[in-house]
């Protein structure tokens, strides 16, 4: 269970793009991408607007590398907004896109007009090597909550923030039982807005955020010895600039299912 993960100080880092795609993993072709588009809706007929996203969704976006997934963010500063997330996927898909067949008029026509701004456009790329995510089988169901924690590196503190992550990879993959958690680079820079990295817990519903089972400190101890632990927390501090958290719940009617 992944409640007592969430909610350690930086638990979910963002990183500088291409800088830390250079040192987490390599540049094959063989990697998980998602298209993440973050929107608010108008408020003014979000029936129309669901009944219309499903329709374009379960048309255009059923499966393979273009399939859409829909959440809807509760919590956190973009609560009200809701994600249109794309993938997995890779660059390559990108160019074989729906565009035809009706696809773009079907978005300008039917779903932008219900739309009150785009906030975001991002691709997120997946760590293989930090992620635990062996056990996750691609149903969205199964792990409707999910738990999004986004982070800043501060200038110069990759290799600290890299550190602190295989610290808690290693205690999460050393935990009894699943515990899903999903570390997402993003993979242009944002300036201002930050959102470096985003780590995600998987969770099959919100009575996980109650349970009490999985002590990360003692398995952290376990697998790292007593003295590193708050060495750990202050790398932490020193790596890390700004974090916040949004819980996201999975939309199957927007998704189209």
């Amino acid at each position: 269970m992944i409640k007592k993960l969430v909610f350690l100080p930086l638990l979910a880092i963002v990183f500088f793009g291409s800088n830390l795609k250079s040192n987490a993993q390599d540049d094959s072709q063989d990697y998980t991408m998602f298209e993440s588009i973050m929107l608010t809706p108008d408020y003014k007929d979000l029936k129309t607007l669901g009944d219309n996203m499903r329709s374009h969704n379960a048309k255009y976006h059923k499966d393979g590398a273009h399939r859409a997934i829909v959440y809807n963010i509760s919590t956190g500063p973009n609560a009200g907004s809701f994600i249109w997330m794309m993938g997995p996927t890779t660059y390559t898909h990108l160019d074989t896109r729906p565009s035809d067949d009706g696809h773009d008029e079907d978005w300008r026509d039917n779903v932008m007009p219900f739309i009150k701004k785009i906030e975001t456009v991002e691709f997120w790329r997946m760590d293989d090597k930090l992620s635990n995510l062996e056990m996750m089988d691609g149903d969205i169901s199964k792990t409707p909550v999910i738990f999004v924690r986004y982070h800043e590196i501060k200038n110069g503190e990759i290799p600290g923030a890299l550190q602190f992550l295989d610290y808690v990879s290693k205690t999460i993959k050393a935990m009894d039982g699943d515990n899903p958690w999903g570390v997402y680079v993003n993979e242009f820079r944002q300036g201002d807005l930050g959102r470096h990295i985003a780590t995600v817990g998987f969770m099959k519903n919100w009575a996980e955020m109650d349970e009490e089972s999985n002590n990360f400190k003692g398995t952290f101890e376990k697998v790292h010895g007593k003295e590193k632990w708050e060495f750990f927390l202050d790398l932490g501090e020193e790596s890390f600039s700004n974090s916040w958290d949004e819980i996201w719940n999975y939309n199957a009617y927007m998704t189209g299912k």
